[in-house]
């Protein structure tokens, strides 16, 4: 089963991804690690995009879909994965197909967590985290039990991330928005896009994931 999640900052796409990882064997692909990954072993693809990052260029659509396919052809991959970051535009979402084609692959699923973006803006910008152990909190939806002390580790520090400030947020929804627009017609077209309510509880969101799932 190969899936791609789409869904803005905030909407959950990891805590959704993590549940499909354990419950149906898949392993999530950032683009990123991929990335990173291909360069520190050196493999012929990872070369070619060490050598253009090196020049201060951007990974081209062909090395990325080359990265995406060496992975593929790891064992771990063999129950399917969950892209992640790639595709963001309708021409790399034609380059992925092609690539999946040519291995005899295809994508099951396109699962879009629809969101409210103001609620997400409060929800992002609410978020911080213990300093010690890592244990998320929130301003409004998850305060620890006892003000000032993490419920994990009685840690007293606490961070939150320097972009997740409503400004950042909010340029970052339309970016999302921006890239993202121009790929749901086209899984659209195709018969494979599905969507959530991603601002349902989280198991909620996951029940509805199951039932589009079972749906393929």
């Amino acid at each position: 089963m190969i899936l791609i999640l789409l869904g803005p900052p905030g909407a959950g796409k990891g805590t959704q991804a993590q549940r499909l990882q354990d419950k149906h064997g898949l392993i999530q692909l950032s683009t990123g690690d991929m990335l990173r990954a291909a360069v520190a072993a050196g493999t012929e693809v990872g070369l070619k995009a060490k050598a253009v990052m090196e020049r201060g260029e951007l990974v081209s659509d062909e090395i990325m879909t080359g990265i995406i396919s060496d992975r593929l052809g790891e064992p771990d991959t063999k129950n399917g994965v969950i892209l992640d970051g790639f595709p963001r535009t309708e021409a790399q979402a034609e380059a992925l197909d092609k690539m999946l084609l040519a291995k005899g692959l295809k994508l099951d699923a396109v699962i879009e967590m629809k969101t409210d973006d103001d609620i997400l803006v409060e929800r992002i910008t609410g978020r911080y985290t213990c300093a010690n152990c890592g244990a998320g909190y929130h301003d409004s939806f998850l305060k620890p039990k006892v003000e000032g002390v993490c419920d994990k580790c009685g840690g007293t520090e606490f961070t939150r991330r320097s972009d997740d400030v409503a400004e950042t947020v909010i340029s970052r929804l339309k970016a999302y928005h921006d890239q993202t627009a121009p790929l749901l017609p086209y899984y659209r077209q195709k018969g494979i896009l599905k969507q959530v309510d991603g601002m349902a509880g989280i198991d909620e969101v996951t029940r509805q994931m199951e039932d589009a799932l079972q749906a393929i």
